[in-house]
């Protein structure tokens, strides 16, 4: 499970940096490496990026009900 968390965390990351990308210079990396937005290749880094986001939701619930957010919100 450690490492299907460290995957989907990395896959996170790297769809924050394409949306920066997108957001500040209007370029798809993703898109300009795998073909253009319409390609295979990119559809499936974009669902995985999607369901990646929707699996960290997990850890953020479970530390949130073990109150390890509210004591880092007050370091």
């Amino acid at each position: 499970m450690k490492t299907l968390n460290l995957v989907t965390l990395a896959l996170v990351i790297i769809g924050g940096i394409n949306w920066g990308l997108v957001g500040v210079a209007q370029f798809d990396l993703v898109a300009a490496i795998f073909g253009g937005q319409d390609a295979l290749l990119a559809r499936v880094v974009y669902t995985l990026v999607g369901l990646s986001a929707l699996w960290q939701i997990m850890p953020l619930m479970r530390a949130g009900s073990t109150g390890e957010v509210h004591a880092q919100a007050r370091r």
